[in-house]
């Protein structure tokens, strides 16, 4: 009974019945709930699928009731096709016109699918899905204080380039190759990462994939020193639901400081149904795309990319499996980068996650994607 009663409350909150008061006691409740919130976004997604259930029957229903009008006015013959065929000519000439306008609107109805398609698709205009990237179109050289250090912002910046956008980008080998999402390079010719110390690296971007949302970098840089052995593992299994997760990443670009958020896994699947994604519940802000994901032992289980706004604390994240399909493509493509070795074996598990975030804090960057002036 309660349970039902409290479907009946996410309902009236959903559309739009409930009185302001009680409208903005129970936003309060979804953020103090976890499990209330994920039964709101649920119930969405039902309601939404009702509701494209009902327009196709009721367009179903119109058409058979067109269908049955013409068969009676004589307009169109169900006897086979010797009954049609006399008339074929004749009809043509006499609906010509008609048959003109019809196109027309069949033109216009094609396209307003297409709008309506494009609307219901997932792309960052989207009011209730935003990519977690941040813009930083035509920020200037200048000088910034963190941890009690000045360091010269953009120093390794491309002659002839201007910043765009920032993100996070992690280590996936230590050999200084990199991963972050491709729409936080955009249509960048170069990028630097920065780690927590200030210290800028020029990369090369090696590949890009819009399709995984994903890119990845190598550092080639002389101040890079490279590293032997990652503390943490890239995982290929997905987390269970509920599994409490944690991430890092740059929200505050220009600063330096990094920034954790702690959630737990809301759904295997991720924006509009997308198995390549899941949902976790958490805080997440522009800049925190490409971050990593981890699971309580330290393993990298995704990437984080977008944000449902319409939804308090719902991020996706792109599965880290997907990781993995990005470098055997590569290898195939690029005989240059055999060598890649994705982290596999974690030295993080079962330590405080204090002791977890300085061991993990060095090996996550920000990214800035520069394009040519």
């Amino acid at each position: 009974m309660e349970d039902l009663l409290l479907l009946d409350t996410i309902e009236r909150y959903l559309t739009g019945q409930m009185l302001p008061e009680e409208k903005e006691y129970f936003k309060q409740l979804r953020k103090n709930n976890p499990q209330i919130d994920q039964m709101v976004v649920e119930h969405k997604l039902f309601l939404h699928q009702m509701e494209e259930f009902s327009d196709n029957t009721a367009l179903k229903h119109t058409l058979a009731a067109v269908h049955n009008s013409m068969v009676l006015k004589g307009d169109i013959y169900e006897g086979g096709e010797q009954s049609i065929k006399g008339r074929v000519v004749q009809f043509y000439h006499k609906y010509k016109k008609v048959t003109a306008i019809a196109a027309s609107i069949a033109g216009v109805t094609a396209l307003g699918i297409s709008m309506l398609v494009a609307a219901l698709s997932p792309n960052i205009n989207k009011q209730d899905y935003e990519r977690l990237v941040k813009d930083i179109n035509n920020v200037k050289s200048g000088l910034k204080s963190t941890n009690n250090h000045l360091h010269q912002l953009d120093i390794k910046m491309p002659k002839g380039a201007v910043a765009t956008s920032s993100g996070t980008a992690f280590l996936i080998d230590g050999k200084g190759y990199l991963i972050t999402n491709a729409h936080v390079l955009g249509n960048a010719t170069n990028a630097t990462v920065t780690n927590g110390k200030g210290q800028e690296f020029t990369t090369k971007i090696l590949s890009v994939d819009q399709d995984k949302d994903l890119a990845i970098l190598k550092i080639e840089d002389e101040d890079f020193k490279t590293v032997s052995v990652l503390p943490y593992a890239i995982k290929k299994s997905s987390p269970e639901l509920g599994e409490e997760i944690f991430t890092l990443g740059y929200p505050r670009y220009p600063t330096e400081d990094i920034v954790y958020n702690m959630g737990y896994l809301s759904s295997a699947s991720g924006y509009n149904g997308d198995t390549a994604s899941c949902s976790i519940n958490l805080s997440a802000n522009p800049g925190n795309s490409g971050g990593p994901v981890f699971n309580r032992n330290g393993d990298v289980v995704g990437i984080l990319t977008a944000r449902q706004n319409e939804v308090q604390g719902v991020v996706f994240a792109v599965k880290a499996k997907k990781i993995f399909e990005m470098v055997d493509e590569l290898k195939k493509e690029d005989t240059a980068v055999q060598k890649i070795k994705i982290a596999g074996y974690s030295t993080l598990k079962g330590q405080p996650r204090v002791e977890q975030n300085k061991k993990l804090v060095d090996y996550v960057f920000i990214v800035k994607a520069y394009s040519s002036k």
